[in-house]
């Protein structure tokens, strides 16, 4: 596909992509658009130029400020104005270019959170990342636990510490283990970033329903970058018996747009072989998992930018279909917006592992940067900001950025 609309070549919005998301100007109230290059299409300013008018749609869905109502349409309505899109952007003698009122420059646009999240769970789905985990804080001859090459391990999160890219938070206060062995209250002195990605529910289930591996591709409509920010102190403490909890509601940044599966669709490859063999539910022949490149970036408060870490989401032992299957395999109900993160997405090398706590052996063998500073864990004022991308010959698909900031703790 070729468009007549002027797209930097490395863009990560090209013509395979329209990713959709909700943005604002100072004269726009809050929105559907879909990224193109460096610009937003007005979906609200497109319908009202009656050129979606042929799917019969209420004028007031673009003007929602989350997609929940718009993914609620269905793959069956979504997926062609998607196409439509593409097509008016192909289109040499499109109507597009009678109307360039309709094209929002990313830079002049805020950016707000996609949907509405009632309901977060994240997973533990990286095999590198549990046995690097495993092997610092367990038996380093039985980094994995018993369950984890039988279930996608998970836990539910809090749905109202997501924020969109760009927000700042502040360094989160609870109980680490202190002098002789005893818990004291303090700030977090081992803050980490988890690099995921992680994907949004488009169709509801109903309270009983299971849905298998071969269905949960329809009830995803698209993924999104994520950082699942962790206080290692505080959620060593804690942990045990139930698992993270103030260690890790505090923050989760995830990127703007959805890039839909669709989208990511001749990005499938074969994931790792699993052995031992998975129960019958869990089975899956098909490829479902995605070469994605995925990177991330520090940034100090005296500007030192630096990559720390380079990765790939194929390396996820458990996909995401396996994921939704079993979430789902005791009824449990999902809703439109539902955000499902893999967990921790690391390799094989030291140079693509997905946390600090990896990189930096739990602190004990600091990153050096560019600057001459080193990092143990993340500092006040730093930033992290996490990129992703498929590329296929000439195509590629991309996620755009996933930034947040660190405040000093209040």
């Amino acid at each position: 596909m070729t468009s007549w609309k002027k797209i930097p070549e490395d863009s990560d919005f090209s013509i395979h992509n329209i990713p959709f998301g909700i943005f604002s100007t100072p004269r726009r109230t809050a929105r559907i658009g879909v990224a193109i290059g460096e610009e937003i299409i007005d979906l609200a300013a497109l319908n009202a130029i009656h050129l979606l008018e042929d799917f019969e749609l209420d004028p007031g869905i673009f003007y929602q400020p989350t997609l929940n109502r718009f993914i609620g349409l269905g793959k069956s309505v979504t997926s062609k104005i998607r196409n439509y899109i593409q097509e008016l952007l192909m289109d040499g003698s499109s109507p597009l270019k009678d109307h360039p009122a309709l094209f929002v420059k990313q830079s002049n646009a805020t950016m707000h959170l996609p949907v509405e999240i009632k309901d977060y769970t994240d997973f533990y789905s990286s095999m590198e990342h549990a046995i690097n985990v495993g092997k610092m804080f367990r038996d380093p001859e039985n980094a994995l636990l018993p369950n984890w090459k039988h279930l996608p391990v998970a836990y539910h999160g809090r749905s109202s510490s997501i924020m969109i890219s760009g927000a700042k938070f502040n360094r989160p206060k609870g109980q680490i283990l202190g002098p002789h062995q005893l818990p004291v209250l303090a700030a977090t002195k081992k803050l980490d970033f988890e690099l995921e990605l992680g994907f949004i529910i488009g169709q509801e289930s109903n309270h009983g329903q299971t849905i298998s591996t071969s269905e949960a591709e329809q009830y995803i409509f698209g993924f999104v970058l994520v950082n699942d920010w962790s206080a290692r102190d505080i959620q060593k403490w804690e942990y045990v018996p139930l698992g993270p909890f103030l260690g890790k509601n505090f923050a989760t940044s995830i990127s703007p747009w959805i890039v839909t599966s669709e989208a990511l669709e001749t990005f499938k490859i074969k994931g790792p072989v699993q052995d031992p063999p998975v129960l019958e539910y869990l089975d899956i022949s098909a490829n479902a998992n995605f070469n994605i490149d995925l990177e991330v970036v520090i940034r100090s408060m005296s500007g030192e930018i630096q990559t720390i870490t380079k990765t790939n989401s194929r390396h996820l032992y458990w996909n995401v279909r396996q994921q939704l299957a079993h979430h789902t395999i005791n009824g449990c109900k999902i809703n439109i917006g539902d955000l499902m993160a893999t967990g921790t997405i690391s390799g094989q090398e030291e140079g693509s592992f997905g946390s600090m706590l990896e990189l930096t052996h739990d602190g004990e063998k600091p990153i050096r940067l560019s600057g001459g500073t080193t990092r143990s864990f993340l500092e006040d004022y730093d930033s992290i900001i996490m990129k992703g991308s498929a590329i296929d010959k000439d195509k590629k698909v991309g996620f755009g950025e996933v930034e947040g900031q660190v405040l000093p703790a209040l």
